[in-house]
């Protein structure tokens, strides 16, 4: 188990039409990679009273991302938690800030441009692709909402409100939440589209696509071996991207009837989310605090992902405009504040010992595992054989076709041999005729001698 500190990013959105008319001024700069400069548009600068006071307040945060940020956010907050999900880490990232401030663009994005929803889970099945095959992996997904403090199936709305539970070991669960077992991005987009079909949005003064509910996409990652043992270590990492609704004021919304009772129930979600944000960055990473999480649903969701086992990502939203200084305001301490959050973080294992009922299948595929590998050996076996026989007749014909030649090759050699015998012999008799007829004329001389004498 290690320590591992919140990450917060803070992204300032670009200003949009409404505000541009309303002629609203710039507050919000960023300075660097960090740093973020608030300044407070309601000071007079010619008040002498408040002459040596700075108007500008400066936050700053691991990362800063300006109006001019795309989608590059994911790659900066959420790529690195990939492979430790994999591994079996718990990862948590979530969207915080006021209503209108591009909390569902940066989750969710567009057609054109996807945000960390899509871009994460493509990522992740990606690296599961190139992941060693000896290991198996399964993926499942589920997607809920926080209407109004009650929790609704997105993938299955029909079942009604959810209850959360909470075990002796301090996991959170969903009671009855549909989990969908998925092989590839795809499948896991056109489900999370069909949620947020199913997503309660109503149009504001504020927000022409205000989100009246919070959502939770929750990825399982589940690890094991291929290799059959009667006991196996099985890892678990679970991926959760909350999307949170914005914060409201009812000046702002213009909200009467339904929606500021919508808007009255978001509103305690986070100011909840933000108590438990302060008990938490006070405590110093200790428990010695104690931290409500169940003052609403939502923290008891995110209870794991702030004070537990997980590593998180917090991405914090303002709006640069004079009109909403007091919102990006209080964002940006809360913020401030949720980097002093620790949470401890540790590796998922899961060690399963097989009941001795289950030996007789670990058994059984153990045999099949050995015959389909003596299989492969007959195999490989034939095919070495069958390759060394065709060497074998290769050889042999180049054997018989080397003979044939060598055969031809000796005949020549002997041919000219005797040929240069023959040659010898005739120069040596040559030298020889006169000696021989000499020897002749002279036993004839001695003869006639011999014959005057008698």
């Amino acid at each position: 188990m290690k320590e591992q500190q919140l990450m917060v990013a803070l992204r300032i959105r670009p200003l949009n039409e409404a505000e541009a008319e309303e002629g609203a001024a710039l507050v919000a700069h960023r300075v660097g990679e960090q740093r973020v400069v608030l300044t407070d548009p309601s000071k007079d600068p010619d008040d002498i009273l408040q002459a040596n006071r700075s108007r500008e307040k400066t936050f700053v945060f691991d990362m800063g991302f300006d109006h001019r940020a795309t989608q590059e956010v994911y790659v900066s907050t959420t790529k690195s938690l990939i492979g430790g999900v994999i591994s079996g880490y718990n990862a948590t990232i979530f969207a915080y800030g006021p209503t209108g401030a591009g909390k569902t663009y940066v989750m969710l994005g567009t057609d054109c441009e996807p945000g960390i929803y899509i871009r994460t889970l493509d990522d992740l099945f990606k690296a599961l692709e190139a992941a060693t095959e000896e290991m198996d992996y399964t993926v499942s997904m589920s997607y809920l909402e926080i209407y109004n403090e009650v929790i609704r199936d997105l993938l299955n709305p029909s079942s009604g409100f959810l209850d959360v539970r909470e075990d002796p070991r301090g996991r959170i669960h969903i009671v009855g939440i549909t989990e969908v077992s998925t092989t590839n991005a795809q499948e896991i987009t056109q489900l999370s589209t069909k949620g947020n079909k199913q997503r309660a949005q109503e149009p504001t003064a504020a927000n022409k696509m205000s989100s009246r509910s919070h959502t939770v996409l929750q990825v399982t990652v589940t690890q094991k071996s291929r290799r059959k043992a009667i006991g196996e270590e099985v890892r678990i990492g679970k991926l959760f991207m909350v999307d949170l609704a914005g914060s409201e004021r009812a000046t702002q919304t213009r909200n009467q009837g339904k929606r500021m009772k919508e808007g009255a129930h978001i509103n305690r979600s986070l100011l909840a989310l933000g108590n438990c944000i302060n008990a938490l960055s006070e405590r110093g990473g200790s428990w010695a605090q104690f931290v409500n999480f169940r003052d609403s649903k939502l923290t008891h969701l995110l209870k794991g992902s702030l004070g537990g086992n997980s590593r998180t990502v917090m991405i914090a939203h303002i709006s640069p405009a004079s009109t909403s200084f007091e919102e990006s305001r209080t964002t940006l301490i809360y913020a401030c504040r949720a980097k002093n959050i620790k949470t401890q973080v540790k590796c998922n294992l899961r060690n399963v010992s097989y009941h001795i009922d289950q030996y007789t299948s670990i058994i059984t595929d153990l045999r099949r595992e050995i015959e389909r590998l003596k299989a492969r050996v007959k195999n490989q076996e034939k095919e070495k054989s069958a390759v060394s026989s065709d060497l074998g007749d290769l050889q042999a014909e180049r054997y018989q076709g080397s003979a044939a030649h060598s055969g031809q090759v000796m005949n020549a050699l002997r041919a000219q041999l005797m040929g240069a015998f023959r040659e010898q012999m005739e120069m040596c008799h040559s030298p020889m005729e006169p000696e021989n007829t000499n020897i002749e004329l002279c036993v004839d001389t001695c003869r006639h001698l011999l014959t005057i004498i008698e």
